[in-house]
């Protein structure tokens, strides 16, 4: 049987033995007929609290939170939206956009322009949020359980803040958006490291689809709520990308209400742990590193037995990346399991540490292989992975020495679906 990858821009067929395949896929859902009118009708009619323009003065100063270049955000559809709202009662001059990186790299002016559309750039200031400068960042206090909290100044100081974002779970906060759109989303560097310390990323509670008592979660959402923010909109999207419900109004009742949605499409029960598991990390922005492909592991290690094979195909056009620090950690020992030894009685935390504590223990329990377009053998051989470029004959291989009736689980679109073990907590 024939079975296409979500893989960079393309695509990417593999054909495998529709006897021994389970395809699971998230429930596919039809976009919003009219995906402008279900922004505005969400920006209008929200969960909680009273429509947006409702909330806003003349006169005031606006920030607006959105996603950096690695997340599928529709960013020039809501922003748009999101201004038209506004407009009448502030003035575009008193607007910023500030691009939420976390501790990922700023997006320069071509991407930009791919992300949010012409019209948005040439007409409000667009920020790309900096972890490490401290000169743009301001203290707003101790958080949660002991995070110290510095966020952007710029948000800080604005008189309206507003977030935008978009739902899907995650594989260590639960479920992105929402809060995540604050902190680690405008955090600085040294938030961002506790909040991703060894202690919390390894607690079991930190994982897919929790948000209630996963250490990670709780902290971002107790910042959020701390340090306030005036409107939060988020969207659901299909494995097309395309806008299937957009939700509006107090952050915290409005991601909620999202996450239901998103978790009803996203999670998939399985009756029972695969020999082989073929993930992807969902296609071009978000399979555009190695890095980011973590997360396709991450889906992929919810069901595949110990001692099993992941199959990971991510196209990495921008490497590992080799900004951050995650390819230098990857080097820091000789194995897998060594890594995660290491990190998991670290006290002080390095930054990018967390990405690879999960594929550390991902690779401790199973074995892991690329597929790439550009990351070479020796490249992936440093980060102690394996690399094919014919998926399928890896799959059949790994079958055969599985022995008989092995099988194998395929998840197209990566973590855009999250299976699970059926009696398993979610």
């Amino acid at each position: 049987m024939k079975v296409r990858l979500a893989y960079g821009d393309t695509g990417l067929d593999i054909h495998l033995d529709p006897a021994a395949t389970t395809v699971v896929e998230p429930v596919h859902h039809d976009a919003a007929a009219d995906q402008v009118d279900v922004l505005r009708a969400a920006l209008r009619s929200p969960v909680a609290g009273p429509p947006l323009r409702d909330r806003v003065r003349p006169g005031q100063t606006v920030a607006i939170s959105a996603c950096d270049g690695t997340r599928p955000q529709p960013r020039q559809l809501m922003i748009p939206a999101v201004l038209a709202e506004l407009d009448g009662i502030v003035r575009l001059e008193d607007v910023v956009v500030l691009v939420a990186t976390g501790t990922h790299r700023g997006n320069d002016e071509d991407e930009l322009r791919r992300m949010f559309g012409d019209e948005v750039v040439d007409s409000v200031r667009i920020v790309n949020h900096d972890a490490r400068d401290r000169d743009r960042l301001t203290w707003v206090g101790t958080h949660g359980n002991g995070v110290p909290v510095w966020l952007n100044r710029e948000w800080v100081d604005a008189d309206v803040r507003i977030t935008t974002g978009f739902v899907e779970p995650h594989f260590f906060a639960g479920f992105s958006g929402g809060p995540k759109m604050v902190a680690p989303g405008l955090a600085a560097l040294e938030t961002v490291l506790v909040l991703h310390d060894a202690a919390r990323i390894g607690d079991p509670r930190a994982t897919w689809g929790i948000t209630r008592g996963n250490p990670v979660h709780d902290d971002v959402r107790a910042i959020a709520a701390a340090t306030g923010t005036t409107f939060s909109l988020d969207v659901v999207l299909n494995r097309d990308k395309e806008v299937v419900a957009a939700f509006g109004g107090d952050l915290l009742p409005m991601h909620a209400a999202a996450t239901a949605v998103a978790k009803r499409m996203a999670m998939r029960p399985v009756d029972a742990p695969f020999d082989v598991v073929v993930t992807t990390n969902s296609g071009f922005p978000l399979d555009q590193n190695l890095y980011q492909a973590v997360k396709g592991m991450s889906a992929a290690h919810q069901v595949v037995r110990p001692g099993g094979t992941i199959v990971c195909a991510a196209e990495c056009r921008d490497g590992f990346p080799d900004h951050g620090s995650y390819r230098r950690v990857l080097a820091s020992a000789p194995s897998p399991k060594a890594l995660f030894e290491d990190i998991s009685a670290r006290v002080d935390t390095v930054p990018d540490q967390w990405q690879v504590q999960i594929q550390a223990r991902i690779q401790s329990t199973c074995r892991v292989v690329m597929h790439t377009s550009f990351l070479s053998d020796a490249d992936l051989a440093a980060a102690h992975l394996e690399q094919t470029d014919d998926i399928s004959a890896t799959v059949a291989r790994a079958l055969a020495d599985a022995g008989p009736g092995a099988r194998v689980c395929v998840l197209p679109e990566g973590p855009q679906t999250i299976p699970y073990l059926a009696g398993g907590a979610r």
